[in-house]
């Protein structure tokens, strides 16, 4: 079974992660010309993809509905990893959905997840927004590139991350703790849940700590995507300024071992010197 994909952005990212291997990319035949369109459909064809050209009316039929700005690709289904595929590292950084159903802000996650690096997007299977042209769209073709985990119970799979050493951080509005303040440099799961709801009682007694982000102005929370970017951000500015601090002090235990290398310099250096002398008393002696 395929996949439909809408829009100028999503279609380039599909064309650039998939190539042949998609079914067919249709393109409007606008009339007069579009250097946009023409631009996907070299593009496409550079990259061994079926280019046909279309009419409008073809494309509005064929999108149902989506803003297709001139251009549709069919693919194969994504791929959804399983969870125990996944290979946690001490630099894993897992995004996990707590029944996010609205597909604008399920596609702005994976788009910032993608972006920012991050090894994986974890959502259930329930009450969750569907893989959908509108969830494509939104994510601007990072979906794409994304790893994605569907998993049946996300608080099960929030034990078994835990199992394997992952600290799981749970994003919530009133939570004592601020993100900020806490160590982020690990292996670690983010937690974030739906607007208006947040995160479940069930998905927190899984979390190992609760955090909110740190907001001094009269607006208490933030969309989904807003602030898994901004946590994802977060984790990413420790990450680097720890690496940063490492690197220094490793650069100055090579500055002290030049330093001490060029004592030892000095001192057969000196050395030296005092054998020419010791040559020179020797030679007056005689």
């Amino acid at each position: 079974m395929s996949r439909l994909i809408a829009g100028l952005q999503p279609v380039r990212e599909a064309i650039r992660a998939h190539g042949e291997k998609l079914e067919r990319v249709l393109v409007e035949s606008a009339y007069p010309a579009s250097a946009q369109l023409d631009a996907v459909a070299r593009f496409a064809g550079d990259h061994g993809a079926k280019v046909e050209r279309v009419s409008r009316a073809d494309l509005d039929r064929l999108a149902r509905g989506a803003r297709h700005q001139g251009v549709l690709a069919y693919a194969a289904e994504l791929h959804l990893a399983r969870l125990d595929e996944l290979t946690l590292t001490p630099e894993s950084l897992l995004v996990a959905l707590d029944e996010l159903e609205d597909p604008q802000n399920f596609g702005a996650v994976i788009r910032s997840a993608v972006a920012l690096g991050a090894t994986a997007v974890l959502w259930p299977e329930h009450h969750s927004a569907p893989l959908s042209p509108a969830t494509f769209r939104a994510s601007a073709g990072a979906v794409e590139h994304a790893c994605l985990v569907r998993v049946p119970s996300l608080p099960n799979a929030l034990t078994d991350v835990r199992a394997s050493g992952v600290t799981v951080i749970g994003l919530d509005a009133s939570a004592d703790a601020v993100i900020t303040d806490v160590d982020l440099t690990g292996p670690i799961a983010l937690v974030v849940g739906a607007e208006g709801k947040g995160l479940r009682k069930t998905v927190k007694r899984n979390c190992d700590t609760l955090v909110k982000l740190p907001m001094s102005g009269p607006i208490g929370s933030l969309n989904a995507s807003v602030a898994v970017a901004i946590a994802v951000y977060e984790v990413l500015r420790q990450r680097a300024a720890k690496a940063g601090a490492t690197t220094h002090v490793d650069d100055e235990s090579d500055g002290d071992a030049d330093e001490n290398d060029d004592d030892a310099d000095a001192d057969e250096s000196g050395d030296d010197e005092n054998d020419g002398d010791d040559a020179s008393n020797e030679s007056d002696e005689s």
